[in-house]
């Protein structure tokens, strides 16, 4: 078989990569739509494995990885669920039969007050798995000349899964920061790691956060 001397084993690149985080919402957190009519105690067995492993690790080291490339002025975009319409009728077949709904402007769509984007930074509502489906997310990283892409956020095995590997595919260096995506348990984290790690480069939050500091 032919090689042509590649790896996706290299650094991010200042002015071409984008940091994006993936469904870290309202929706998904205590509280949020996704729990609607679950008693306390079925969303504590259900979830609690999640939420203590969203508040205690991937929190914050998506808030590292944010504050890091903020000041090395690297783009820092959100991609939440959320409807075009208020009664879902645009969602993706998928979503329909999960029951996966924020209606547009809602708080179940906005990003956690934690990870709140700035200003100017972009927030891109998604009706499906891989964000790259159904929004133009591709064409605006090409517009903003991103070759570097580092996804982050949730879930490990679903979103953030679907996401990797569109982006591998649409010719996208992909950066994931292990130890800031979450999912619903340990086993099914690292299982999603191990079957996509030939689609991207798998690192942890600490190691990314000095290699952007150093540019």
């Amino acid at each position: 078989m032919r090689t042509y001397g590649l790896s996706r084993d290299v650094p991010v690149v200042l002015g071409k990569t984008a940091l994006l985080f993936i469904d870290v919402q309202n929706y998904v957190m205590p509280g949020g739509g996704e729990y609607a009519g679950l008693d306390e105690a079925e969303v504590a067995a259900r979830y609690g494995y999640f939420f203590t492993e969203m508040e205690t690790r991937g929190l914050p080291n998506m808030q590292r990885l944010q504050a890091a490339c903020r000041a090395k002025g690297i783009e820092v975009l959100y991609t939440v669920i959320e409807s075009l319409t208020q009664n879902g009728r645009d969602l993706s077949l998928d979503y329909k039969i999960s029951g996966l709904f924020c209606p547009r402007g809602s708080r179940d769509a906005q990003v956690v007050d934690a990870l709140a984007p700035g200003p100017d930074e972009i927030v891109i509502g998604k009706t499906s798995s891989s964000v790259f489906i159904s929004t133009n997310l591709h064409y605006v990283l090409g517009n903003l000349g991103v070759r570097h892409l580092i996804l982050a956020g949730g879930l490990t095995d679903q979103c953030v899964d679907s996401a990797v590997r569109d982006a591998c595919d649409l010719g996208y260096l992909v950066t994931v920061p292990v130890d800031a995506c979450v999912t619903q348990s340990q086993q099914r984290h690292d299982t999603a790691l191990a079957n996509n790690k030939g689609y991207c480069r798998q690192v942890t939050t600490s190691s990314l956060v000095s290699e952007i500091d150093g540019l």
